[in-house]
């Protein structure tokens, strides 16, 4: 939670790539907010509906960049998918991670995130804890993006990227 995923996913999807927020999906399918989910069915029912869109993305075919909830790590199922699918070099997943001190001044202002309505420093130094190995475990790339602009962790993923495979948005066949 206010690691850049979304406005990071946003710039990377360009002509050619399509944009996927699991998070949005999941409001769309479910037919509320992520925030009523939670408060409605609870946090396991709403990881239920994040795995689903989680493997609806990894299935679609095209070039895609998917901006995934940061608790999609949490189900065995998902990170089992991820490394599947990063296997058979159908994907390549980024971590942007971000000091929980920053997090907790980033989402502030937003009133969406459920997780954190009691104690949002406190949690989001114990989630940090608990996912920082299942992150571990699926990524490609961790890109820190504590004190960057977004602009300057879009940059750095591009170059990464232009690194390993070659320009953005271009097609490898």
């Amino acid at each position: 939670m206010g690691s850049g995923k979304s406005a990071v996913a946003r710039r990377l999807a360009t002509d050619g790539v399509a944009l996927f927020d699991t998070d949005r999906i999941v409001e769309k399918n479910a037919g509320c907010t992520v925030r009523e989910i939670f408060a409605d069915r609870g946090e396991e029912a709403f990881r239920v509906l994040e795995e689903d869109a989680l493997r609806s993305c990894l299935s679609h075919m095209d070039r895609a960049v998917i901006a995934a909830a940061g608790g999609v790590v949490t189900r065995d199922a998902n990170r089992t998918a991820l490394n599947e699918s990063r296997h058979r070099g159908d994907s390549w997943v980024v971590w942007l991670h971000t000091d929980p001190e920053e997090l907790v001044r980033r989402v502030a202002k937003g009133g969406h995130r459920p997780l954190l309505d009691d104690d949002p420093t406190g949690t989001l130094v114990r989630l940090a804890a608990e996912r920082t190995p299942m992150y571990e475990n699926v990524t490609d790339l961790r890109v820190d993006t504590t004190g960057k602009s977004l602009d300057e962790v879009t940059a750095e993923v591009l170059s990464e990227y232009g690194a390993r495979f070659g320009r953005w948005g271009a097609t490898n066949e």
